[in-house]
């Protein structure tokens, strides 16, 4: 609990909402990109930019050895790279290819529409929640 239970119920509402719709985008994504969804986040994630393993292991919300096995698959697939980084060259980062940055373009173009929960609400309430949405964002 975060000590503010009205926010912790709108965050539990949320995450029930995009949770509860996002199976037909997820199959659409992994039909299209042959991946599994485990390596499909792991590329969104490295989409913001180079990451070392542990790093992406946390955005990516799995344990080390999984994002490690993650990273070798998608190395062997041509869509990532390990590269030194540059302040300490013992360390490596995982970055995209250009293959990966194609794949993660892909993705973002499978089709996502809202569902029909949210598309009944009317353009004030929409126009609030985005504006509500960005101001999260930043």
């Amino acid at each position: 609990m975060s000590g503010n239970p009205v926010a912790d119920d709108v965050w539990r509402a949320m995450a029930s909402l995009v949770i509860d719709n996002r199976d037909s985008w997820k199959r659409a994504v992994v039909d299209r990109s042959g991946l599994p969804f485990s390596r499909i986040r792991v590329l969104r994630r490295l989409a913001r930019g180079p990451m070392t393993v542990k790093q992406l292991a946390v955005a990516a919300t799995m344990d080390a050895p999984a994002a490690t096995v993650a990273v070798n698959d998608l190395e062997e697939r041509g869509l990532v790279v390990r590269t030194p980084q540059p302040t300490n060259r013992r360390c490596k980062e995982v970055s995209l290819t250009d293959a990966g940055r194609d794949m993660v373009a892909m993705i973002d173009a499978v089709d996502d529409p809202a569902p029909d929960i949210l598309r009944g609400l009317d353009e004030s309430e929409l126009t609030t929640l985005k504006a509500i949405l960005a101001k999260l964002a930043k």
